[in-house]
């Protein structure tokens, strides 16, 4: 039994953890995979205070890892697939056994969207759907193509383009979707190309991606073009990861919550990318999960 349950080690959770504990409340972290959640698979942490010099997600994750362990955060990597939230008591079920709680903290983020078109799953790996930061050096010298247009796509080409022979970002609209900074420093590269009113609709090959069919979005004209052994980097948004809440009214997948960051059912509490919000960063997200525990530790 735990005062308080936290599904996701991501800032918003590692955050909760952090403000939990200190007010004295056993505390307990669930997260499936790694410490970090998205924010440590990217290349580059921007606009955060006080991160230090050259910081990239993996030694951001890494810092949110040691500082939660140090607080004394409980944290057991197990996969969540199935929860109560109705009720005193809450139960978490994972693969390897459940959990009890008086309180839950829902911070279990998002996923990175697919494209869902043909080629991506079965050329995985092989030059599409790849992690700049895990696999710029690998294509070093290839060309390398970006899907998307906001600001995580358009920071990850500038990362890229220190490897790449030449790197295209394909991206739907008329115009990017990211911030000045950004949009200044692709003018000022000189191996960054844009593409835009472009839509990647298939990818082929059979050890490797040989090739990009595109298609004009104003003309509706499709576009082979065949490029050997280049890398397609896939940046086009997330998905919630709130399937297994079932006991709870979502908008558009997402959890809506009060200022307190509690949902509609007295006890659990949403923190993160998870829930209904404007702006989605790690700032937002550190915010959210310090005013969820603090209300949860009443």
């Amino acid at each position: 039994m735990y005062d308080i349950i936290i599904i996701g080690g991501g800032p918003a959770g590692i955050s909760a953890g952090i403000y939990a504990v200190s007010r004295g409340k056993k505390t307990l972290i669930l997260e499936k995979a790694q410490i970090g959640g998205i924010i440590g698979k990217v290349s580059t942490v921007t606009h955060y205070s006080a991160i230090i010099e050259n910081e990239s997600g993996m030694t951001f994750a890494e810092r949110l890892k040691r500082q939660a362990l140090h607080a004394g955060v409980e944290i057991r990597y197990e996969n969540v697939v199935n929860t109560v939230l109705t009720g005193d008591i809450k139960s978490v079920l994972t693969e390897n056994g459940s959990y009890q709680a008086r309180k839950l903290i829902l911070a279990n983020g998002s996923t990175p969207r697919k494209l869902g078109i043909p080629g991506e799953d079965a050329l995985a790996g092989k030059g599409m759907g790849l992690n700049a930061a895990r696999d710029g050096a690998v294509y070093a010298g290839k060309n390398m193509y970006v899907i998307g247009g906001a600001d995580g796509a358009v920071k990850e080409a500038l990362y890229l383009s220190q490897f790449a022979k030449t790197v295209t970002i394909l991206h739907f609209e008329e115009q990017l979707g990211c911030i000045a900074e950004f949009k200044d420093k692709i003018q000022k590269s000189s191996n960054i190309t844009l593409r835009l009113s472009s839509r990647l609709q298939a990818v082929r090959g059979r050890e490797q991606v040989e090739a990009l069919e595109i298609a004009d979005e104003k003309t509706g004209s499709l576009e082979l073009l065949t490029d050997p052994g280049c890398g397609i980097f896939v940046y086009a948004g997330t998905v919630p990861n709130t399937d297994i809440y079932t006991e709870l009214s979502l908008e558009n997948g997402y959890i809506p919550v009060n200022e307190k960051m509690e949902t509609a059912i007295p006890g659990v509490y949403a923190a993160g990318d998870i829930r209904v919000k404007q702006v989605r960063q790690v700032a937002t997200a550190v915010s959210d999960g310090a005013v969820a525990a603090i209300n949860a530790a009443c």
